[in-house]
């Protein structure tokens, strides 16, 4: 039997509706939610970020 020394392959976290459904719920928070500005441009750059992945 032969041993290897490579790292076993990674494994997704999150499926690709996972994002579709945290991208949702990002949507509802920047909606209904009064934040600061540089709060509120991260977070709409996760959304869009998201928007691509799912």
């Amino acid at each position: 039997m032969q041993t290897t020394t490579e790292q076993p392959r990674a494994r997704a976290v999150f499926s690709t509706n996972d994002f579709a459904l945290m991208k949702e719920v990002l949507g509802e928070m920047i909606s209904k939610t009064s934040i600061d500005d540089e709060r509120l441009t991260r977070m709409s750059a996760l959304y869009h970020r998201l928007g691509r992945l799912g």
